[in-house]
């Protein structure tokens, strides 16, 4: 059990059945004799990813979400679906591309990750930081463009993302993605 005063941020607590994770907490004092002390707190429904904010009362209690977190590695794309495997017990499951969301473009064939699992389902992937594809086409890139600060050109990739590129990249180099913001990190050694 965890009460109000154990809260720090990214504490996971259960709430009416579902997981949050803590994101920021306030102590609101009373200035009222035999007021209660309220904990105000920021927080983020991990199986919807809405935030809201919660109010509880000095001292109460809640439970800790039953939480696992599996290395999985990526095996195929069904065109609607991914299939991953658990690599522990090699037990294959299947995610729907829409329920990943965005993370769906970075995943590729062997990709290995965490999967973050409540009541045996997937509620979030942790993909690594940076995600290796090829280069598919560049748009020529004119040297004109480093005069004003963008040196870049757009790029397709092999997942079907389009990227800016540093002129210097061509048709088949393989670059890193970073998964956080879908940018060009750096040209793959």
């Amino acid at each position: 059990m965890i009460t109000t005063s154990d809260f720090k941020r990214g504490t996971r607590i259960l709430i009416d059945g579902d997981p949050y994770v803590i994101m920021d907490i306030q102590t609101q004092t009373p200035s009222a004799r035999g007021a209660a002390t309220l904990v105000k707190i920021k927080v983020r429904n991990l199986k919807t990813d809405q935030v809201f904010d919660k109010s509880f009362k000095s001292g109460e209690k809640f439970n800790e979400p039953d939480l696992e977190k599996k290395s999985i590695q990526f095996l195929f794309d069904d065109g609607d679906s991914l299939t991953f495997m658990d690599t522990t017990s090699y037990d294959q499951f299947t995610l729907q591309k829409q329920d990943i969301g965005e993370k769906a473009n970075y995943i590729t064939d062997g990709l290995e990750l965490k999967a973050l699992f409540f009541e045996g389902k997937v509620l979030d992937l942790d993909l690594p930081l940076t995600v290796e594809f090829e280069v598919i086409e560049v748009e020529p890139g004119t040297r004109g463009d480093t005069v004003q600060g963008s040196a870049t050109k757009p790029a397709s990739l092999s997942n079907g993302l389009r990227v800016q590129v540093p002129l210097y990249i061509e048709a088949g180099n393989v670059i890193r993605i970073s998964t956080k913001d879908g940018k060009f990190a750096e040209r793959a050694k």
